[in-house]
């Protein structure tokens, strides 16, 4: 089968799904296509990228001259920039709800905050803050999906339309082209779909595939859902194609992270932990002794090998040992995103190292030395706070709906575990922005400004709705609910 006859069918699937996956009786914002186009982009290949390949304009900024990294490229500044403006103008008119969203998530605005002060003592001041604002765009998009009328279903249909183009267009790229497939640093074959890497297929497949599972349950366990059989086809059929493009992808990290994740989730809607949610700490806690007990008796060697990975976790330990002393400063770090700025002075020093893995090298495939080495042991320190924070408020919320606190929580802890091997907390990453998005839902949950039930007005609002008008937003709140 020729690319171009693969191509149709994979559109007509694609059509097949959003028809299939469609719910007449739940109104969602349009804006919430401001955050699903953020994760095309993020979760595949930059505009500039893509207009290369099919067009040959634009020019990546991803490699050659100095120059050319700290510019980078006006077609992805004009596109970002579009959106984050949109984005902030919308925020701006639902500015009550945000402003105490924004409140209730003290911690992340400590981070943001640090981010920004760090930005004067960066070698390259105003690149660092360029890519501060980008870093913002990842909270704005976040504020958009949680501050709308329903954001329950929002992320449901978040999910969906990322899904529904991402996963079909990597299998069909993976197939048919070889666009989708690629050669790691060992000269070694690997499909890269419609990212430019198997890690960061992986990373989008397996936070995707998260939410997947998270409707399937949901369809699974409400039986009187309008229209049930047929999203639940779909959303089976999204879930395949995330099976399918993690084994496609073979990255290591997000197949684990995306089996601990699940696992979360179902513990997390068993009977007996919903009704205690005490239970469901000891339930993580009994994880994470059980990760740290294998480690102390060399389990994690049989399950890197299993994985098909060495037991330096493929030259990571390597490059761990070399980069942590080149800190320019253990305090406060190098400044925001600066470390990796191609700097002759520091990348020249991997010139003497005899490893591919320092070939290009532009993170030390660990979020929190990435941290470490661009914000100090400040930087770090925030961003424990944000991980612990974040857990503390979905076990909070997990009292008022265990079901999204659930997938908050899987986020939450695949996150801080996908770090270990992968630099998971840098800006424009879908682990950073799911991340951020679960501490911001986690801790809306917690203080009962998201509100889960659509079926309650709140604030002002409810006050002063009566009569007639109550009866009309009840009954329209009503269907949501039933969807």
């Amino acid at each position: 089968m020729g690319f171009w006859l693969a191509f149709l069918i994979c559109c007509a699937g694609v059509a097949a799904l959003f028809y299939l996956d469609r719910d007449p009786s739940t109104r969602i914002s349009r804006t919430l296509w401001l955050p699903v186009i953020w994760l095309w982009i993020i979760g595949s290949r930059p505009v500039s990228a893509w207009l290369e390949v099919w067009f040959g304009l634009g020019q990546q900024a991803s490699g050659g001259s100095l120059d050319a990294q700290l510019d980078g490229s006006p077609a992805d500044a004009i596109v970002l920039a579009g959106l984050l403006a949109g984005g902030i103008v919308i925020l701006f008119r639902r500015k009550t709800q945000t402003s105490a969203l924004l409140k209730a998530s003290v911690p992340l605005l400590l981070y943001f905050g640090y981010c920004l002060a760090s930005v004067s003592w960066s070698p390259y001041p105003s690149v660092a803050f360029k890519r501060w604002i980008k870093a913002i765009g990842d909270l704005v998009m976040v504020l958009l999906i949680v501050t709308g009328t329903n954001p329950i279903a929002a992320l449901r249909h978040l999910f969906s339309r990322v899904g529904f183009i991402l996963l079909p267009a990597s299998v069909l790229l993976i197939r048919y082209s070889p666009l989708g497939r690629g050669y790691d640093l060992d000269f070694k074959p690997m499909n890269t779909g419609v990212t430019t890497n198997k890690n960061t297929l992986g990373l989008i497949t397996f936070v995707i595939a998260l939410g997947a599972v998270w409707n399937v349950r949901t369809l699974l366990r409400n039986r009187h859902v309008p229209n049930r059989s047929r999203r639940l086809l779909a959303q089976g059929a999204l879930l395949a194609f995330g099976l399918a493009v993690l084994g496609m992808a073979n990255s290591a990290t997000s197949i684990l992270c995306f089996t601990l994740g699940t696992a979360l989730m179902v513990v997390a809607g068993l009977r007996w932990v919903r009704r205690r949610s005490s239970r469901m700490h000891t339930a993580v806690l009994a994880i994470a002794l059980s990760v740290g007990v294998g480690m102390a008796f060399g389990a994690d060697e049989a399950i890197i090998h299993a994985l098909g990975r060495k037991t330096d976790l493929t030259g990571r330990t390597q490059i761990w040992k070399t980069v942590i002393p080149m800190a320019r400063n253990p305090i406060v770090g190098t400044g925001f995103e600066s470390f990796w700025n191609a700097s002759s002075a520091r990348l020249h020093q991997f010139t003497g190292v005899d490893a591919p893995m320092f070939k290009n090298l532009v993170s030390a495939h660990n979020g929190y030395i990435d941290v470490y080495l661009n914000l100090g042991w400040v930087g770090v320190c925030l961003i424990a706070l944000i991980l612990i924070s974040s857990y503390w408020r979905a076990g909070q919320a997990f009292q008022r709906n265990p079901e999204i606190a659930g997938l908050m929580l899987a986020y939450i802890v695949t996150a801080a575990i996908y770090s270990i091997t992968e630099a998971g907390f840098r800006m424009l990453t879908p682990t950073w922005i799911f991340l951020v998005l679960a501490a911001v839902t986690a801790s809306g949950v917690a203080h009962g400004i998201v509100n889960t039930n659509p079926l309650r007005p709140r604030g002002a609002r409810a006050n002063r709705l009566s009569g007639p008008e109550t009866n009309r937003i009840l009954g329209l709140r009503s269907m949501q609910e039933r969807s």
